[in-house]
């Protein structure tokens, strides 16, 4: 009998004991997986609410387009995440599993956000990207000019055509290019001067500065990598306009830094995604 009952005791155990480790061992499959995401706090949280939507993580209740790292609630799959400034993120992602990235700086860096996103966020206008100026001239013809060209119909067909979904329009009413309440023969001789990122908005910009280049308005573009700098020179005058943020990200970015710039256009929205680094599908993370 007591044979039995060490028998049955030893039995129990080893299959307890089995349990335990087919556990830790489902566990650990998910573990060790290193994501990199933007640092700057609405690109982060954009990251973070991507994440989520997808069932990996679980984000504090409240926490919205300023999430970080710091409001995951859940994280059942033990990610690691790497917060890392937004332009830098495509040379990261080969030291990490998976990176999520702008799309500006995915093109830049020949990763197409169509074809080679394992996840992507919807096309959603909250994060359209603007054209910003030192408030008090979003209403000067200067500007309204400049605004004319990029919701002109010629730069809504050159983003359908050129980034093939990477990056879509969200004018909904495209114009000729020109706007009727200018006076452009005021405005001959001009130049407006427009901080960009190179990709794509420096690109767009090129189709509006033919357009102006039409009544002898010359459009300068002036190419900026970061994202701190094209604000701080429309503050300090030194530029007429920036086109490269979204307007979640110029409202914190005011609210900061104490800048007084504002938006005065809504021109395009870029997905941003999640591309695989050591790995090539999601399933790694489960």
């Amino acid at each position: 009998m007591k044979k039995t009952v060490k028998t049955i005791i030893s039995l129990v155990l080893v299959f307890v004991l089995g349990a335990s480790l087919m556990a830790c061992g489902k566990k650990s499959e998910g573990s060790g997986i290193t994501i990199a995401v933007p640092n700057d706090t609405t690109n982060e949280a954009r990251a973070l609410l991507l994440l989520e939507e997808l069932g990996y993580i679980t984000l504090k209740e409240g926490a919205g387009i300023t999430a970080t790292v710091k409001d995951i609630q859940e994280n059942p799959y033990g990610i690691t995440f790497k917060e890392v400034e937004a332009a830098q993120l495509p040379n990261v992602l080969k030291d990490v599993d998976y990176a999520v990235i702008n799309s500006n700086y995915a093109i830049e860096a020949d990763l197409n956000p169509v074809t080679d996103a394992l996840a992507i966020e919807g096309s959603s206008s909250a994060y359209s990207n603007i054209l910003a100026v030192k408030e008090g001239l979003e209403s000067s013809d200067a500007v309204k000019a400049l605004v004319a060209a990029l919701e002109s119909q010629k730069v809504a067909d050159y983003i359908a055509e050129e980034y093939q979904g990477a990056v879509v329009s969200v004018v909904e009413n495209p114009t000729d290019g020109f706007d009727a309440s200018v006076d452009y023969d005021k405005l001959s001789g001009v130049t407006i001067s427009v901080a960009a990122s190179p990709t794509p908005h420096a690109e767009i910009l090129k189709v509006a500065q033919e357009i102006l280049a039409e009544k002898n308005i010359t459009l300068k573009i002036v190419e900026y990598t970061d994202y701190v700098q094209p604000n701080n020179v429309v503050e300090s005058d030194e530029l007429d306009a920036n086109y490269f943020q979204h307007g979640p990200y110029l409202d914190d970015f005011n609210k900061e830094n104490g800048t007084h710039i504002v938006s005065a256009a809504a021109i395009h929205v870029e997905p941003i995604g999640i591309y695989g680094g050591k790995q090539t599908s999601l399933d790694a993370i489960q």
